[in-house]
C-alpha cells in the first residue's frame, strides 16, 4: 500500500472513531499519528465530510501539475537570455510579453533555463544591517560614487540612487586628483545634486573632497566593512564587471577602446534594459517620468 493510500485509511479510521464518539484527544494513539495532524484533518473532515475532503486531500498529495512548455517559448525564452546578457527571469517574462505577445511565467521560465544553465541557488537579500540609509525621493537626491580595479585602468563610477542613471569615467591612476576630474564629469552629468556618498579610499579624499564641499551640499563617507551602505552601486558595479568590462587587467592605452565599448553599453544600460527596481522600467523611461531633462 502507498504512503498515500495509509493516509487515506486513516483519515477513514479518523472519522469512524470521532463519529463513535471516541475523544479527540485519543484518536492519534489510535491511528498512530501526531495529534497536530488528526486535529487538523477533524477540522477539514467536519467542514467538508469524508468525501469531499479525501478527494480534496488525494488531489492536494499529487502535487501540482506542470503544462508543458512548447518548443518555440523554449527557443524563444534562451534567445532572450543570451541576448539581453543574461538577464533574469522577471525580465525575460517583460520581454517574452512585449516582443511576442506571449505570457508566461517566471516559475515555468526558470525550468526551461535549468535545463541548460546551472543556475545560482536562491539566497536572502533583504535581510536588515546596519544603519538605516541613505533614501532619496526624488531625482538628484543621492548619488552613490565608487571604484573599480581593471588592473591598470581604473573606472569612477556612479549612480543616482532614484532613477538607476550611472556615470563611468575610466582613468589610468587612482588618486585624488583623477578623482576630483570625475566628479568635475559627474557633476555635468547630473547638475546638481543635493547629496553624494562614497567610501573611505583615498581616491575620495584630498582634491576630491575639496571639490565635493564647494560644490555638493552633503558630501558623506560609508562605514567601513558595510557593503549594504553602498548597495546601489556595488550592484552596479557588478553588473558593469558581468555585462561590458569583465575583471580586466586592461592597460592605460586601451581606454580608448575601453570607452567606446563602455559608451555603448551604458547606452543599452539606460535605453534597454529594465530594472525590477523600476518596475520594469529603463532608467530612462523611469527619469522621463520623473520629469527630469
Amino acid at each position: 500500500m502507498s504512503h498515500l493510500e495509509e493516509s487515506v485509511t486513516a483519515i477513514n479510521v479518523c472519522w469512524q472513531l470521532h463519529r463513535s464518539g471516541v475523544s479527540d484527544e485519543d484518536i492519534p494513539a489510535r491511528v498512530g499519528r501526531h495529534r497536530a495532524t488528526v486535529y487538523r484533518w477533524l477540522k477539514g473532515l467536519r467542514k467538508r465530510g469524508l468525501r469531499r475532503f479525501v478527494a480534496a486531500y488525494r488531489k492536494a498529495k499529487k502535487g501540482r501539475r506542470h503544462r508543458k512548455t512548447d518548443a518555440v517559448t523554449k527557443k524563444r525564452i534562451l534567445a532572450i537570455r543570451e541576448e539581453r546578457r543574461q538577464c533574469c527571469g522577471e525580465k525575460i517574462r517583460h520581454f517574452m510579453l512585449k516582443e511576442h505577445g506571449v505570457a508566461v511565467s517566471v516559475p515555468t521560465i526558470y525550468r526551461v533555463l535549468a535545463a541548460k544553465y546551472q543556475l545560482r541557488s536562491k539566497w536572502k537579500k533583504s535581510v536588515k544591517r546596519g544603519k538605516p540609509l541613505m533614501k532619496a525621493t526624488k531625482p538628484r537626491e543621492v548619488v552613490q560614487a565608487d571604484t573599480v580595479d581593471f588592473g591598470s585602468v581604473f573606472a569612477f563610477t556612479s549612480i543616482d540612487i532614484f532613477t538607476r542613471e550611472p556615470c563611468v569615467t575610466l582613468s589610468p591612476t587612482l588618486d585624488s586628483h583623477a578623482g576630483a576630474l570625475a566628479l568635475e564629469r559627474l557633476l555635468d552629468h547630473f547638475g546638481p545634486i543635493a547629496s553624494i556618498q562614497r567610501d573611505g579610499g583615498p581616491e575620495f579624499k584630498g582634491e576630491w573632497d575639496e571639490l565635493a564641499r564647494r560644490r555638493v551640499p552633503r558630501v558623506r563617507t560609508a562605514k567601513p566593512y558595510r557593503k549594504n551602505e553602498q548597495a546601489f552601486i556595488e550592484r552596479f558595479n557588478g553588473i558593469l564587471r558581468k555585462e561590458c568590462l569583465g575583471y580586466g587587467p586592461y592597460r592605460p592605452e586601451q581606454i580608448p577602446e575601453l570607452q567606446r565599448a563602455l559608451d555603448e553599453y551604458l547606452k543599452y544600460y539606460m535605453e534597454e534594459r529594465p530594472h525590477l527596481s523600476l518596475k520594469m522600467k529603463t532608467p530612462k523611461e523611469f527619469a522621463a517620468m520623473s520629469h527630469l531633462t
